[in-house]
């Protein structure tokens, strides 16, 4: 992982008194992974001695390939929603991050753009059987966000919400891993549309749809509120290594 940048948000942030310098956001960011580190480390992509799978290990130690996805992975990026590509202008464009923590606030693109960013290369899962390797993205660190808002001693979940209604849902254990940020550029280029741009969550060590497209909103949460899928008998966890695809 590669930290490209450490710039504070604008001084004008309507939220000036949130800890927007980069050593106190680092601060704050361990402060939360010391706190969910025994359930983040417990969690079946980090833990499970024998997972399911295969093809050679993936850094997290497990098979390249979750079960039932196809032998090859794809070269493509396939595109899957619900139907509709909000198209949203930079300038209108918000991220609400509020609930059940200490410091709710709104970020602009700008203030997006100006926090800390950071390039990872990971897999995409997705639960329709494929998947497509080693794609470089950038973006912010949901733990960043995390950093900022403070949630709560007793919150354990987040809702995420897009701006096409698309709601997903996930324990804090998960999103504050290393690789689950909120993406603008894969591969080098802007995110496209069809894929979630401007901006969407990826999580690399669940199935693809734990990450919401053209994403506005994270609400933290005391207890988990199922999201669109998960309402409809899709899994809570969305664990790919052991096929947790159903409820």
């Amino acid at each position: 992982m590669n930290d490209t940048s450490q710039n504070p948000a604008p001084a004008d942030h309507p939220n000036s008194d949130l800890p927007y310098k980069a050593n106190q956001i680092v601060a704050a960011r361990m402060k939360l992974r010391d706190r969910f580190l025994k359930k983040t480390n417990a969690t079946p992509a980090l833990s499970d001695e024998n997972p399911l799978g295969s093809g050679p290990l993936n850094r997290h130690g497990m098979p390249a390939l979750p079960p039932g996805q196809a032998h090859a992975a794809t070269g493509k990026w396939p595109v899957l929603d619900l139907g509709h590509h909000p198209k949203i202008p930079l300038d209108q464009w918000r991220l609400t991050v509020d609930g059940h923590c200490k410091n709710p606030f709104t970020l602009t693109w700008e203030q997006f753009l100006a926090l800390e960013q950071t390039t990872d290369t990971s897999d995409f899962h997705c639960v329709t059987a494929w998947s497509k390797l080693d794609i470089e993205f950038e973006g912010v660190l949901f733990s960043t966000i995390a950093a900022i808002a403070e949630p709560h001693d007793d919150a354990e979940h987040i809702l995420t919400h897009a701006y096409d209604t698309y709601t997903t849902n996930l324990p804090l254990a998960e999103a504050l891993k290393d690789d689950v940020l909120l993406v603008h550029h894969a591969q080098g280029e802007p995110l496209p549309i069809e894929h979630g741009g401007p901006c969407r969550m990826i999580t690399p060590q669940l199935w693809a749809w734990k990450g919401a497209k053209w994403i506005n909103r994270i609400q933290f949460l005391k207890e988990n509120q199922p999201g669109f899928w998960e309402q409809r008998g899709y899994s809570n966890t969305a664990h790919p290594w052991r096929n947790d695809r159903y409820s």
